[in-house]
């Protein structure tokens, strides 16, 4: 069981709850913070019964994410690969040269929404009956980052055709139930929240309709509880169980087409909201359906999560980074002890070196990885490395992330640069050698 937050710490939050209600008009909002596996505060506010953590609302976007798992256990499996163009495994569709990690991250041009009637106010049909034409295809492949519910539609009948079962079937049964959420379904199932729509200059309300998206579903359709919510909060923080590995939910949080050393960024990774907030990296999704709106966002560094859950279609601010800011700032982590550990190197590779007149600090960082940048002080690219099987390292994330660093006597070898120990040392194989007459 998680360990409750302070009195003082739950005083905050509700604070900051109540306000996000009142002033958001959301005729309930329930929301919590995430550590240890779980929901370690709770508050319900509104119009919500108790207990106000088993009431069902509707996840929105937040149904991608699952879909996305579903896709990376089969790409775990062997199945499928992310480059695979989509027509090797769904063919027919004016998508065929796409590929399945473009449609993960949002990069494979696909148009916003699906063809026909606007599919969240809609009941939805086959992928057949979308009647796909290459006016769905708004952009070059890769060209930039478009958000489309339409993409994760085609993920989600991938996923069906793959497995031979329905999308329902399939994400309850490798992602809900594993991760012991029962009370996640495809359709509410009481007690639940009816979705409203809040008029815009009078308090009063109106019901939205609620229906199955059929083949858009996977970008949409679930609804849980605030306790579900949290559990899968509790699986973005790296409990993951057998439902993924460990390093492929790291793949998932990667941010694509971003420079992440960058101070402030929003991006997408495979199937998951990359954002940079307040110097803090959350990883999760947001959600919206008319009728309702959530939001599931985790610091993995700070090992805590924020969820929130409202029945309201507009209106209500981000409530999530700011129960994670109260959190922090009122209970920060106590990180764990330093201890000596022997380098994975030996001590004379570590130390400084020079990119022509540039110099870099290379030094060891603790679970066998070294770690290269620039001085105290100073700004510039950096990144860690993680030694291979051929006695290489290769770059795990910043501007050399995939690239090879590689040791000699004399230098190292990152991406063409050569590294040395003096700046432009003569001895060493400077591309373009050095002037002979040095420096003067």
């Amino acid at each position: 069981m998680p360990e409750p937050v302070l009195p003082s710490t739950a005083r905050i939050l509700l604070a900051r709850t109540a306000r996000a209600q009142r002033d958001g008009r959301a005729p309930s909002l329930v929301a919590g913070v995430v550590r240890d596996g779980g929901l370690a505060w709770s508050a319900g506010r509104g119009d919500v019964p108790e207990p106000h953590t088993d009431v069902q609302y509707r996840l929105g976007s937040i149904s991608k994410t699952v879909t996305a798992v579903a896709v990376l256990r089969l790409r775990d499996e062997g199945r499928l690969g992310l480059d695979d163009p989509l027509d090797r495994h769904l063919p027919g569709t004016p998508f065929g040269d796409r590929t399945i990690g473009q449609l993960l991250s949002h990069l494979a041009g696909a148009s916003a929404e699906s063809p026909g009637g606007w599919w969240e106010r809609t009941p939805g049909g086959s992928l057949e009956d979308l009647g796909l034409g290459a006016d769905d295809v708004v952009l070059g492949a890769a060209r930039r980052f478009h958000y489309s519910n339409l993409g994760f539609g085609l993920l989600g009948e991938l996923v069906a055709r793959a497995r031979g079962a329905s999308w329902d079937d399939v994400v309850t049964a490798e992602v809900l139930a594993p991760l012991g959420m029962a009370r996640t379904t495809p359709r509410p199932v009481a007690p639940a929240a009816a979705g409203t729509a809040v008029h815009p200059w009078a308090d009063v309300v109106l019901p939205e309709p609620e229906h199955h998206a059929g083949v858009m579903a996977a970008a949409g359709q679930l609804w849980a509880t605030l306790e579900d919510l949290g559990r899968f909060a509790a699986f973005l923080l790296g409990d993951t169980g057998d439902v993924l590995s460990p390093d492929t939910l790291e793949e998932m949080t990667v941010p694509a087409g971003v420079d992440s050393s960058a101070p402030g960024w929003s991006s997408y990774g495979l199937g998951v909201q990359v954002l940079r907030v307040d110097g803090r990296t959350l990883v999760g999704h947001g959600g919206s359906m008319p009728g309702f709106l959530a939001g599931v966002f985790v610091d993995r560094e700070e090992q805590t999560g924020a969820v929130s859950l409202a029945n309201t279609t507009a209106g209500l601010d981000a409530v999530v980074p700011g129960l994670l800011s109260d959190l922090r700032a009122a209970e920060p982590r106590v990180v764990e002890v330093w201890r000596p550990s022997p380098p994975p190197v030996s001590l004379d590779a570590l130390g400084v070196w020079f990119w022509g007149p540039s110099p870099l600090l290379l030094r060891a960082v603790g679970d066998g990885l070294l770690h290269l940048g620039p001085m105290p002080g100073r700004t510039g690219r950096a990144s860690r490395f993680a030694r291979q099987d051929d006695g290489s390292w290769r770059g795990l994330d910043g501007y050399y992330a995939g690239e090879r660093l590689r040791f000699a006597d004399d230098h190292l070898d990152l991406g063409t640069f050569i590294l040395t120990r003096t700046p432009y040392d003569p001895e060493a194989p400077v591309p373009g050698g050095v002037d002979e007459s040095g420096w003067r």
